[in-house]
């Protein structure tokens, strides 16, 4: 009996060339899985373009909704960022793709699930401790990793055994999108001293090109969550949507960046992520108003490991359960607007609001209605400086006949 695999299909260059080489040179009957988390590419021609590689049979799974409620937003709530730039995109889509390969693999009787990483990247390290996690006697086989060839050799394998492919010798950049984002590497983009070349952009414009007059918008938070746009509740989806097409217009959300990868080398990345970007903005400045500082402090940490978690592949730990549990402890009152301004390139918080905020003009302002006890300050100060006094009459002197 012909053993089964279930292939997490994308419908590019390395994943159609490993249905027809695990079909030809392993022998499995092979299911391609596309997990829809915001592609820009039709369900039928993913499946024309799978099938015609020789799959065996074509499942297409909705996620998207999946994917930005219980993927993205958790990561926006953390306020991960790994290394400064990255907000994620492809690594928060990797354990939910891993997740519906198990699902689809038990469903259809599989012995193994397949990806088309290759040996160096982070993806393969995602996909299988995910695997590992959720299914560990599923069986692992990653063509890419395990054959001798390279983006040129595979391009021609495509081309003499008739399978359609987007990428080209004159194109040969590998996109990875979904809705939080998307990336690009390979190409002339490996050369860090090269600027990006105009035509790796799809979702922003030129920050220079983008409009003169700049737009705002209003996104409404309950409990760190984004729930509106200019006072309309809007749903996940067309949420990150609607801001994706908005701050792109502006040029907002590019990053170019050389990051750590886990495998222990240095990449050169393109990122696009206009709503990210602009969602991450929001979130940071209503914390700013909500939280305590001893809070900021503290989750500022988290929101680091939160990110290096994720980008490492490790979704489905007690570790991530734990980091979890505290960020949603600490956005039980991070509710309100937040209103930002979009213009070329920037997304820039100008207004803020909350019915918990921590701001208290009174004690704020500098008018007439200041309530602010400054009788108090001298006081505070005495107290608050003790230690340092204390130290700086005990050691002055052994401090300067040490000079």
């Amino acid at each position: 009996m012909t053993e089964k695999i279930v292939l997490a299909y994308s419908g590019g260059l390395d994943t159609s060339v490993a249905v027809r080489w695990l079909k030809e040179e392993r022998g499995y009957e092979v299911i391609a899985l596309t997990v829809d988390v915001g592609m820009q590419r039709e369900r039928e021609d993913v499946q024309s373009r799978a099938m015609k590689a020789g799959a065996a049979k074509f499942v297409w799974r909705d996620a998207q909704e999946t994917f930005v409620r219980h993927f993205a937003f958790p990561a926006l709530a953390a306020g991960a960022v790994y290394q400064g730039h990255y907000t994620l995109a492809t690594a928060l889509a990797r354990p939910l793709i891993a997740r519906e390969l198990v699902d689809v693999a038990r469903a259809e009787g599989a012995t193994a699930i397949g990806h088309g990483c290759t040996g160096k990247g982070n993806d393969q390290v995602r996909f299988d401790v995910s695997t590992q996690a959720l299914a560990p006697e599923l069986r692992i086989v990653a063509p890419v990793r395990d054959w001798d060839m390279d983006r040129e050799a595979e391009i021609a394998y495509a081309e003499e055994h008739s399978i359609p492919v987007l990428v080209t010798r004159d194109s040969p950049y590998s996109i990875d999108e979904n809705l939080w984002g998307r990336s690009i590497e390979c190409g002339v983009l490996e050369d860090p001293w090269q600027e990006p070349p105009a035509d790796v952009y799809e979702w922003t414009v030129a920050p220079a090109a983008a409009p003169d007059a700049p737009a705002y918008v209003e996104i409404g938070f309950e409990r760190g969550l984004p729930v509106s746009l200019d006072g309309r509740e809007t749903g996940p989806v067309p949420l990150v949507l609607r801001l994706n097409e908005l701050a792109g217009e502006h040029g907002v959300g590019r990053a170019d960046m050389v990051e750590d990868r886990l495998v222990g080398i240095k990449s050169r990345e393109i990122y696009e992520a206009p709503a990210a970007v602009t969602l991450l903005a929001a979130h940071e400045a209503l914390e700013a108003l909500t939280l305590s500082k001893d809070q900021q402090r503290l989750k500022a940490r988290i929101a680091q490991e939160y990110a290096e978690l994720i980008y490492n592949g490790l979704w489905f730990t007690a570790h991530h359960r734990d980091l979890a549990a505290y960020v949603q402890s600490t956005q039980r009152h991070v509710t309100g607007t937040v209103r930002v301004r979009l213009h070329k390139g920037a997304a820039t918080v100008v207004g803020r609001k909350s019915p918990k905020s921590l701001y208290d003009f009174s004690l704020a302002t500098y008018d007439e209605s200041d309530q602010y006890d400054r009788t108090a300050a001298p006081g505070f100060i005495q107290i608050w400086g003790l230690p340092v006094r204390v130290q700086a009459q005990a050691q002055r002197e052994e401090e300067d006949s040490g000079r």
